[in-house]
């Protein structure tokens, strides 16, 4: 049991490092950086070997929905260009897909309409303690990747989206102060993984993502991309943000977020 043995020597090594980095955020260390990448790695390998790489999330019944399903996040983008998307009713809105594709794709909100699509009754789990369940239509992921054809080195899928996370009220945003969120392959072709554009029968409100959104059933709220507008294939996001695959991530969230 050589790997068990040698993270229980990493985490020993950790624990007496702690008098040694006083000097700084805990969280901040290199040593437990790396000790908590170890431990995703490990939840991430966990979960799939146990509960099977595509075990579906349990889905509710109609009775089960939410009154009122609970908005998280941004819940309207402040710039011109998704406010007018809003006065156009999403007509023009478009989603692309390039990066490590063998066919770069541009679809429009009806275009995804046009597709096959899949509901489900799920329930949303946030990272701040509450949940809610809702119903959810939209086109699975996977159906819009193999339109595109991932090129064998693609691992990941990055989730572009609209809503600027500066304090702004224009346009002048910088690229990458926009909200992204990541799935690697596995999961994105996950049977449950949506481009969500419908929300209890009905199109999806602007607070829950309007026009398009991710739904991830096995993964929590974070990672749920809204607003999405792009789909980028890559090997890598190190040099996308802050390298850690996601906007909470940069700010030390788990990449993995499998429940």
């Amino acid at each position: 049991m050589p790997d068990r043995r040698n993270l229980l020597r990493g985490a020993a090594a950790a624990a007496g490092a702690l008098t040694l980095s006083a000097c700084k955020p805990v969280s901040q260390t290199q040593w437990v950086q790396n000790v908590l990448y170890t431990a995703e790695g490990l939840t991430r390998r966990a979960q799939r070997l146990f509960v099977g790489r595509h075990a579906l999330a349990r889905e509710y019944s109609k009775a089960d929905i939410a009154p009122v399903f609970r908005a998280n996040g941004t819940i309207n983008p402040p710039t011109d260009d998704y406010q007018q998307h809003v006065k156009e009713g999403f007509a023009y809105w478009e989603v692309k897909v390039d990066g490590l594709v063998e066919h770069p794709l541009t679809l429009t909100l009806a275009d995804l309409r046009k597709l096959p699509s899949r509901t489900q009754i799920t329930r949303h789990d946030c990272v701040e303690g509450w949940s809610c369940i809702g119903e959810w239509t939209g086109v699975p992921l996977r159906t819009v990747l193999a339109m595109a054809k991932p090129k064998t080195n693609a691992r990941y899928c990055v989730f572009h989206c609209a809503d600027p996370m500066s304090d702004t009220d224009n346009d002048g945003v910088a690229d990458d102060d926009f909200y992204y969120e990541s799935l690697d392959l596995l999961e994105a072709t996950h049977p449950q993984t949506l481009l969500a554009y419908d929300l209890n029968g009905k199109p999806l409100p602007v607070p829950y993502g309007a026009p398009v959104r991710l739904r991830a059933e096995r993964q929590l709220g974070y990672k749920m991309a809204k607003y999405v507008e792009r789909l980028e294939l890559l090997e890598s996001f190190a040099h996308i943000g802050g390298g850690k695959g996601g906007y909470w991530e940069d700010q030390g969230y788990n990449w993995y977020a499998g429940i």
